[in-house]
């Protein structure tokens, strides 16, 4: 008998606030370097839409940070999986600029989110540790990574695994990228659980990238010379083109060494749950995937997406993915015993993650 880590409940939560692209009609984008981009609002609008697919994107309440969305998450999955909040051994918090008030600019990261979530569950029990994991967009897949390795070294029964971000707070309204942007929060129970047979997490594969990719995103300066908050640096800031060319040239390499490491082939797969950015972006990253494997086309139903109406939600987009459709919520999509299903990711650092689960 082995022990093997294996996912017992799940929740996530969507903000109200539907942002459709026609609000961003009032906004003046620049180029990097403060000049004219030469097109309308209403052009840059448009070829947005054409290249990421998303059509509107949620945003959190004035009155809401990232801990916020990420207890109600954590509520949800502690409810569905029916266990005692207090048995715990761990809560890991995936996030990337910590709790943002409303129409301010400084990150609150002490005390942890992971902390304040535990406060907000009112836990009492002392042996549950609660500490926060940055790792850019694949943060929620790296703290799956990790809660799996305390679970199969014994060091943990159950761990509550949390991605939650309001990506909203730290948008420059004059980068035109900001668009993609949103909030949002996700999080799963992992119970480990002694098996004859492989099941639950059956491999992970992870790789980071420094030498040239490092800076690809960062916080930095307004694009608006003028903008009055100019000195600032803290708003989210990419390459688009450069992170495209390093996804599509990486991210299908790392989930073909994934699917080899649990001993599966391609045709294993069910579906694979992946970090949405950029609808053409993931798309490309299908196809070359089953290139790789000398497939043709990928099933229309094989990778989920929710980009359309959620945009970017970061760490929370995977678990929220998940939870749909583990909960239905999701048309045309479910899981069923013995299904494999990969999870990946892949963002800032330039780090790209994941890991293959059986059902």
């Amino acid at each position: 008998m082995s022990i093997y880590s294996k996912i017992i409940g799940s929740g996530s939560y969507i903000p109200e606030i539907k942002v459709a692209n026609k609000e961003f009609l009032k906004n003046t984008f620049y180029n990097a370097d403060g000049s004219s981009n030469g097109a309308t609002t209403h052009e840059v609008i448009e070829k947005f839409y054409n290249i990421t697919g998303i059509e509107e994107r949620r945003y959190a309440r004035e009155d809401q940070k990232a801990s916020d969305l990420a207890f109600i998450a954590a509520s949800r999955a502690i409810e569905s999986s029916g266990i005692d909040k207090e048995s715990l051994d761990y809560i890991l918090v995936a996030h990337n600029f910590g709790d943002v008030s409303a129409n301010t600019v400084a990150p609150q990261l002490m005390p942890s989110l992971a902390a304040r979530v535990k406060h907000l569950l009112k836990i009492e029990n002392p042996k549950t540790i609660a500490y926060d994991i940055l790792f850019g967009c694949p943060g929620w897949v790296q703290a799956m990574i990790q809660a799996n390795y305390f679970i199969k070294s014994g060091d943990a029964k159950r761990v509550l695994v949390i991605g939650s971000e309001t990506l909203s707070r730290v948008c420059d309204p004059h980068d035109r990228d900001s668009m993609i942007y949103a909030d949002g929060a996700g999080a799963t129970i992992l119970e480990g659980v002694e098996s004859d047979t492989p099941t639950g997490i059956l491999s992970h594969s992870v790789r980071t990238d420094t030498l040239n990719e490092a800076y690809l995103l960062w916080s930095g300066a307004s694009h608006n010379p003028e903008f009055q908050n100019r000195d600032r640096d803290f708003y989210i800031k990419m390459q688009g083109n450069k992170i495209y060319q390093y996804v599509i040239s990486n991210v299908p390499q790392l989930v073909k060494e994934c699917i080899e490491k649990a001993g599966l082939g391609l045709k294993d797969i069910k579906k694979i749950l992946i970090h949405q950015a950029n609808e053409k972006m993931d798309e490309a990253v299908a196809k070359r995937l089953f290139r790789l494997y000398g497939e043709g086309d990928v099933p229309n139903n094989m990778m989920p997406m929710i980009i359309k109406k959620m945009g970017n939600n970061s760490v929370a987009t995977v678990p929220i993915l998940y939870d749909m459709i583990a909960k239905g919520k999701l048309e045309g999509h479910n899981f069923t015993k013995g299904d494999h299903v990969v999870f990946a990711s892949v963002g800032a650092g330039m780090s790209i993650n994941a890991f293959v689960y059986q059902f």
